[in-house]
């Protein structure tokens, strides 16, 4: 069943009334009638399963009929923000997009000193734009019932500033030295609910004073494993091994 995220709450037996993209996406893209059901997440992230009742090409409505809740929990039980210098193309885009699929909280990009691509005030609100739409589109892919946030720092020194339960910082210097226990020790004794945030470099990594200040800021220095990752893929670990340790491995 196709997802969507829609802006009210609902009830079992209520009729809801979905106009704009989402309304577009029904009718348009996919094409469904009546009696085809779909699932509907509101705003405070509760999930529900729903029947068309109703189309109507001319007014671009579609009218569902809400059936039943949904009560699986697909999030992670961290909330994981991911960090990121800027990197150029791309790259941006993929680390939203597939870092959503694989359970994101929250995203924060900001300039580093490192990153060839900049972001100028007028630039930034466009792309956080964007970047949100990615997410969401993304969210309903997964069947999520959160759509993580797209936030901005201007650097790094604001990002330090962040609170979380665990602050982990990438560092590829950390994994060449074969440094490969801080990831695991802070996601053993990571508790459901906990807030974890993990600091990423653009292509270049981060510069050993942007490591420096973080560590100074408590964040903990970590190696992914033996190899080295690129921008767009380090993130995609971390949030990997936070499913299996979290999710698989209590199967």
């Amino acid at each position: 069943m196709q997802r969507y995220f829609i802006d009210e709450a609902i009830q079992v037996e209520q009729q809801v009334t979905l106009t704009g993209e989402t309304a577009h996406h029904m009718l348009k893209v996919m094409r469904m009638q009546p009696g085809h059901r779909v699932e509907l997440v509101t705003p405070d992230e509760q999930a529900f399963i729903g029947e068309l009742t109703e189309l109507d090409a001319t007014d671009k409505t579609v009218t569902v009929t809400v059936q039943s809740p949904i009560t699986k929990s697909v999030e992670l039980p961290i909330e994981t923000t991911i960090v990121c210098g800027l990197s150029k193309g791309d790259k941006t885009d993929w680390i939203v997009q597939k870092g959503t699929q694989l359970g994101a909280h929250r995203f924060i990009f900001c300039n580093s000193q490192f990153s060839v691509a900049r972001w100028d005030d007028k630039k930034q609100a466009k792309k956080v734009a964007r970047l949100q739409k990615i997410a969401q589109e993304a969210a309903e892919q997964a069947h999520r019932t959160h759509v993580p946030t797209i936030e901005w720092r201007n650097s790094l020194t604001a990002v330090a500033q962040e609170s979380a339960t665990i602050k982990l910082v990438a560092y590829e210097e950390s994994a060449k030295d074969g440094e490969h226990a801080q990831l695991v020790q802070s996601l053993q004794i990571a508790q459901p609910g906990d807030r974890l945030l993990c600091v990423f470099g653009p292509e270049g990594g981060l510069a050993p004073k942007e490591i420096e200040m973080l560590a100074a800021a408590g964040f903990k220095v970590a190696g992914l494993g033996p190899r080295i990752l690129r921008a767009e893929t380090a993130p995609l670990y971390l949030l990997s091994a936070i499913s299996y340790v979290t999710e698989l491995a209590t199967l």
